[in-house]
């Protein structure tokens, strides 16, 4: 995919009334721990960024330096989050959407269309399209995705100072052997969705 190619899907929304376009993204649906995060990313029309991509295609020592590219480059972004606790409360459909509109919500520029990835859309005060694999299909999504990302893991390294037996700056919080194992031993931490758990805890002795 090439930076040129990531501005195909913008090209086929631009209109007169259509002339700023925002993406927006998620990262962290999938964790067992840690809040749900979203950007919402304006790039200037055309811009091409080498490198730009799927965060998750991109190697996490990349994804840093896009991160600072991007937040210098961009028109306008915003980044949001909805806790564990607020994911526990609303679900993590719900707590995503939340996320979407603090991120947009921060922006400096209204746009005049929003694009989010996947198929699920949340209901926001600009006109919005689901795009299914965004993130591999347009620039600011693409770019959405980035700094959704790279915000969430340099969270979790945080938590992992704080919580150092879950081993947070490895697995994110993911579901892997590694934090099962932590989580046996050590019970969940404040950061955990409980609700996520509840099978787990429903399977122990």
């Amino acid at each position: 995919m090439t930076g040129e190619t990531l501005w195909q899907l913008e090209h086929s929304f631009y209109t007169d009334e259509i002339a700023v376009i925002c993406g927006v993204d998620e990262a962290g649906r999938g964790p067992l721990a840690g809040p749900v995060y979203a950007a919402a990313v304006i790039l200037p029309r055309d811009w091409v960024l080498p490198g730009l991509n799927d965060s998750k295609k991109v190697p996490d020592k990349r994804r840093r330096e896009l991160y600072d590219q991007i937040v210098d480059g961009a028109l306008a972004f915003g980044i949001g989050s909805a806790s564990a606790g607020e994911i526990d409360e609303l679900n993590i459909l719900q707590a995503t959407f939340l996320a979407m509109k603090r991120a947009v919500s921060q922006l400096q520029t209204k746009p005049d269309l929003i694009l989010v990835d996947g198929n699920q859309e949340p209901q926001l005060d600009v006109p919005v399209r689901t795009i299914v694999k965004g993130d591999s299909k347009s620039a600011n999504i693409a770019a959405a995705s980035i700094l959704a990302k790279v915000s969430r893991d340099r969270y979790m390294e945080a938590m992992g100072e704080q919580y150092p037996q879950y081993d947070f700056a490895i697995h994110k919080g993911y579901g892997t052997k590694r934090h099962y194992e932590a989580l046996r031993t050590y019970g969940p931490c404040p950061i955990h969705r409980m609700s996520f758990l509840k099978k787990f805890y429903a399977g122990q002795p």
